[in-house]
């Protein structure tokens, strides 16, 4: 089954990572760039995918990590999930929330 990004802020969360990013950052043209191809396959990543079971981690966050690993030369998914974790301008690119794991 096909996970969905949820784009809903947390309820008692104080910090908009949204806001925390620059206006003029590299990334955020990179993203509107990427979020627009990702959108145009949306048919094919859901033709991919079974209608029952454990919902997925959605494929347009999984190919934004990628590209993230791609561009700032992250060794191996590993080190990439952890500097996800830690490293705010990588979880807004990637879609995450500061709660979510």
């Amino acid at each position: 089954m096909r996970g969905v990004q949820s784009f809903q802020g947390a309820m008692f969360s104080y910090i908009s990572l949204e806001d925390r990013v620059s206006p003029q950052h590299p990334l955020r043209k990179l993203r509107a760039l990427v979020d627009a191809l990702l959108a145009s396959m949306s048919a094919e990543f859901e033709a991919v995918y079974a209608r029952k079971g454990r919902p997925s981690v959605p494929p347009e966050m999984l190919l934004k990590a990628l590209l993230l690993q791609i561009l700032f030369s992250i060794r191996s998914e590993r080190l990439l999930v952890e500097a996800i974790d830690y490293n705010l301008l990588y979880r807004w690119f990637v879609g995450l929330n500061i709660e979510d794991k």
